[in-house]
């Protein structure tokens, strides 16, 4: 889907059905929520969350957030914890997004989670936002609907002066309500305030029982890939490899003899939904070396660059 411009959805049962079509589609649709306007994606499609990449400018594969409908259907895809009970029950509906183990057998993309073996989830409080999951039934990555190093939008026009045709639709929903994005609590060994919103540290603590450790903005999980752990596969990795060398396991991009190929019409879009599964597969070869062809410094490859080149860091 590449339209002139978005297509302008009305906030009725009519334009809520037509953006759940789109996402089934592969689409993108902006819709509002509490916080601000997010730019969705089926989160399930590797290619529909690339483009979520593409469209923002986004620098580095930062994990997105998955919305859901209902807190059963979000349970399905998450590693559920008694403090996760307690804050969806105290504020879901709403501004709050948890962090938490991914279940093995969900279908959200890989990409979501930037190779991460978790998710961030939430159940957004907004009418329009619920009638639009309600229509999908399954869950939508979004970020804010902007580019990337923009000002969030909370309204629709700011969608489209930021977004312009990158985005296949809007749903016109006003204004937004609260304006900032969602509060980020990590639930993995204790809780983690990993992002400030519109819910205060102090209401968290009170509802828990116990403070929350704050986790510096540069390891904050809304963005990841500071540990090169968490991009690198057994294999040594060599990147911009013109020719080949014996004995290893080649991944290429463009009209290149190789093993796997992330995009052989030289799509950055399909190179980045392939990036992460790609490398698993070569992977599990068992082959010394992993070379990569040169990827364009240009769009999205910039993050497939930053990613590679941190798979391809010095080890300790």
């Amino acid at each position: 889907m590449n339209p002139s411009s978005p297509e302008i959805l009305p906030d009725t049962e009519t334009g809520h059905a037509r953006a759940a079509e789109i996402l089934r589609a592969g689409g993108l649709v902006a819709f509002p929520t509490e916080t601000v306007y997010g730019l969705g994606a089926d989160a399930s499609d590797d290619r529909a969350v690339a483009r979520i990449y593409e469209a923002k400018g986004r620098p580095s594969f930062n994990p997105l957030i998955v919305h859901f409908a209902d807190l059963e259907t979000l349970k399905q895809h998450v590693h559920w914890t008694p403090e996760a009970e307690l804050l969806a029950q105290t504020y879901w509906p709403g501004p709050l997004t948890l962090v938490l183990r991914k279940q093995a057998d969900s279908p959200i993309s890989p990409l979501v989670s930037a190779g991460l073996d978790t998710i961030a989830v939430r159940l957004p409080a907004h009418n329009s936002a619920r009638a639009v999951l309600r229509a999908f039934g399954r869950g939508v990555a979004a970020p804010s609907a902007n580019r990337s190093g923009q000002i969030s939008p909370t309204q629709a026009d700011h969608v489209a002066a930021s977004l312009g045709n990158r985005v296949d639709a809007i749903l016109d929903g006003g204004a937004c309500e609260v304006g900032v994005e969602s509060t980020i609590v990590g639930l993995l060994d204790k809780p983690v305030l990993l992002r400030p919103g519109g819910i205060t540290e102090e209401d968290l603590a009170k509802t828990l029982g116990r403070h929350l450790a704050v986790r510096h903005k540069a390891e904050a999980i809304s963005a990841p890939g500071q540990l090169m752990s968490h991009y690198a596969p057994d294999a040594l990795v060599r990147l911009n490899a013109t020719e080949w060398e014996p004995g290893e396991l080649r991944l290429g991009f463009g009209d290149v003899d190789c093993d796997l190929n992330l995009s052989e019409t030289e799509d950055l879009v399909e190179a980045a939904a392939n990036l992460f599964d790609y490398l698993h597969r070569l992977d599990a070869r068992g082959g010394g070396t992993i070379a990569v062809s040169p990827i364009p410094h240009e769009g999205l490859g910039i993050a497939i660059n930053d990613r590679l080149s941190r798979a391809a860091a010095p080890r300790d």
